[in-house]
C-alpha cells in the first residue's frame, strides 16, 4: 500500500497512502487487542478509539488534533500491555505521518 513515506498515492490510486498506512495499522492492533486474553480496566476505551479511528479513516483525511487525541488515549489504555507494543508503535507511525496541527491564528 505504502510505496515510500514520499506521501504519493499508488498507481490506479487516489487514496492517500497515509490515510491506507492508518487504517492498515489500526486494523492490526484492532486485531490484536480483541485476540489478547487478559482483561484490563482500559480495554473498552481503547476499543472504541480504535473504531473511532478507524471510521476516520474510512472518511477521507482525518483531522489531525482528533487523531492525536484518540492516539494519546489509546496510548494510556494500552501502554502497560507489552504484547501490544508493536501494533502500537505503528499506529503512533502512521499518526505522525500526519504531522502537526496547525496553530490557531
Amino acid at each position: 500500500m505504502l510505496r515510500s513515506l514520499g506521501q504519493r498515492p499508488v498507481t490506479g490510486s487516489d487514496e492517500d497512502p497515509r490515510v491506507a498506512g492508518l487504517r492498515t495499522a489500526v486494523s492490526r492492533l484492532r486485531r490484536e487487542l480483541a485476540a489478547y486474553p487478559a482483561e484490563f480496566p482500559d480495554r473498552a476505551v481503547a476499543e472504541d478509539e480504535l473504531a473511532a479511528l478507524a471510521a476516520m479513516a474510512t472518511h477521507g483525511t482525518p483531522e489531525i488534533p482528533r487523531l492525536r487525541g484518540s492516539l494519546l488515549l489509546i496510548a494510556s489504555a494500552l501502554g502497560s500491555v507489552s504484547a501490544l507494543t508493536r501494533p502500537l508503535s505503528e499506529v503512533r507511525a502512521a499518526v505522525e505521518i500526519f504531522g502537526s496541527p496547525q496553530p490557531r491564528p
